[in-house]
């Protein structure tokens, strides 16, 4: 379906379709990621006299290529497509989007937050197309007890902290009162957080990873990385090149279960159909297999499946702070491959264990944190381990639709796209309600990325998307259902900036944020980084408007 979706695509994308030189097409893409940015580039192609404009919130754009992938990932930051190029691929994605932001049609309008700067009624009022692409900004609650205690993050939140991210400058984890860490999920963020934690500091210092981050790193007492996933390593959600960069990072000890690398005879064709999971679960039985050598200057990490969380415990010595978890184990069921669930069983592990004061003793000149003595004596029993730092995977929540509600019969689809993170749409178009009726649209409205499909794929799924996105936009022009030699013209990129200027919004062109690039630039240079990111709103705001 999706070749076909691409070839009907490209057809559209070989003619323009935008013939109303009266009353061109004004179109406005809401985020800078590589979904908008796909967007944008793909309607610039189909409808060469369109007026494409990009908003962000921030004033930096690139969006999940500057602060959603691990900073020793540059070649990810292109694509996550394993290619051998000689230079950095992460450049090239950037330079890509860069010549879209500077096409004589297109234009980048950073720090404009849809929702304050502007509603999206306004928005729709000012252009014929407006297209949703940006990604979560918010997180769902896992729901579970225990969940507000300090030492619990989610993985955005994180993740933007050591990228850099002006929200997530003051995160501060505490990385010294622990020599455990609990990352709940097994895909490639979980896979790129748990890099972090136990990638050599020297390894990370040459990178663009922030340098506070690298600070904290440096003095961590992080020792074990735990990787908890609900289903078993058929179901690992993480791909072969993410997995194999894990496990061979240096001094680190692997340790899985070898009881559970068993497979089912649904696990067996689960992986007879997924090339990708059949080569996660080779890499994982090889990995197994090895002997463990563990040592005092050795790092660990643990691969644990077939467990849900149930709680989070609090700490007797610190309150308010986690001290533990409380899983469930679970068993998989379902009618056939890929539908296999997690089940809870009403087994539970307890883990209670309190707060160990960390304190440096010297053992053969090596540093090490008091507790690991204690620790010894439960060596390999997982269900007696503390956790009291904590990595919740990415649960998307979007404050979606600002303005967007007319009646109150909307009430139910508004919640409901909160609720999964996905907008309700038909190829893209946003409809109405959440029963599918691909006849109930909301006029010139659609979404592209995250916000359509969920939170799944890599920086390339975002092309595809914005293509199906792009045909969808077509198709309704061709109709007469957006755009017409009769219609009034619509204000646009003249309107919006109007309606900015008179309320004093600071917007940050593309211009301005190649100041920013420079002064990134100039400063890792120094350090013997590629760039230093500026981290503080502040310090981004002078740097493009001074």
């Amino acid at each position: 379906m999706q070749n076909v979706v691409i070839l009907q695509a490209r057809k559209w994308f070989s003619r323009s379709l935008s013939s109303f030189s009266s009353n061109p097409l004004k179109v406005c893409v809401v985020g800078s990621g590589p979904a908008g940015f796909y967007t944008a580039e793909k309607m610039l192609k189909a409808h060469q006299q369109a007026q494409v404009d990009i908003i962000d919130r921030l004033p930096t754009p690139f969006g999940l290529v500057r602060s959603g992938v691990a900073p020793d990932h540059p070649e990810t930051k292109s694509n996550s497509i394993e290619l051998t190029l000689p230079e950095n691929l992460q450049q090239i994605v950037i330079n890509q989007f860069s010549r879209v932001a500077q096409h004589e049609q297109c234009s980048f309008l950073g720090n404009v937050t849809l929702g304050s700067s502007i509603s999206l009624s306004e928005l729709r009022k000012l252009y014929h197309v407006v297209v949703l692409a940006y990604g979560a900004e918010s997180d769902r609650s896992l729901g579970i007890p225990g969940e507000s205690l300090k030492g619990i993050y989610s993985a955005r939140e994180f993740v933007w902290w050591y990228n850099g991210h002006p929200d997530g400058r003051n995160l501060d984890p505490d990385l010294k009162n622990t020599d455990a860490a609990v990352i709940l999920g097994q895909g490639n963020v979980a896979l790129d957080v748990a890099r972090i934690l136990l990638r050599p500091t020297a390894e990370l210092a040459t990178t663009d990873i922030a340098n506070y981050a690298l600070a904290a790193l440096e003095e961590s007492s992080i020792r074990k990385v735990y990787l908890v996933g609900r289903r078993g390593p058929a179901q690992a959600a993480c791909t072969a090149k993410e997995l194999r960069e894990i496990l061979g990072i240096r001094n680190v000890d692997i340790s899985i279960q070898e009881v559970d690398l068993r497979l089912t005879p649904a696990d067996e064709e689960e992986l007879k159909s997924n090339r990708i999971k059949r080569r996660v679960h080779e890499l994982l039985s090889k990995a197994a297999a090895k002997p463990r050598t563990a040592g005092l200057n050795q790092r660990e990490l643990h691969f644990v499946f077939f467990r849900k969380p149930d709680s989070f415990q609090e700490s007797e010595d610190r309150t308010g702070h986690v001290s533990g978890v409380h899983f469930e184990k679970t068993v998989l069921k379902g009618d056939g491959p890929g539908k296999q669930i997690a089940i809870g069983t009403g087994e539970f592990e307890d883990i209670k264990c309190g707060y160990y004061p960390i304190t440096r003793k010297s053992y053969k000149n090596t540093w090490v944190p008091s507790c690991w003595y204690l620790r010894a004596l439960v060596t390999n029993q997982y269900q007696l381990m503390a956790y009291l730092l904590i990595i919740r995977k990415i649960l998307v929540k979007e404050n979606l639709f600002l303005g967007v509600r007319v009646t109150s019969d909307r009430a139910s689809w508004l919640y409901m796209s909160n609720i999964s993170g996905i907008v309700p749409n038909f190829r893209g178009r946003v409809l109405s309600d959440t029963s599918g009726d691909p006849t109930l649209l909301e006029e010139g409205l659609y979404v592209c990325g995250w916000l359509k499909r969920g939170p799944t794929g890599i920086v390339a799924t975002n092309l595809h998307c914005a293509e199906e996105t792009v045909l969808s936009i077509s198709e309704d022009i061709e109709k007469g259902m957006l755009i017409s030699s009769a219609a009034l013209p619509k204000p646009g990129r003249e309107g919006l900036l109007q309606l900015l200027q008179d309320r004093d919004v600071r917007i940050v062109s593309f211009s301005d944020w190649e100041k920013i690039d420079s002064e990134e630039k100039r400063l890792g240079s120094s350090r013997n980084k590629p760039r230093e990111k500026l981290s503080t709103w502040d310090e981004l705001h002078k740097a493009a408007l001074e």
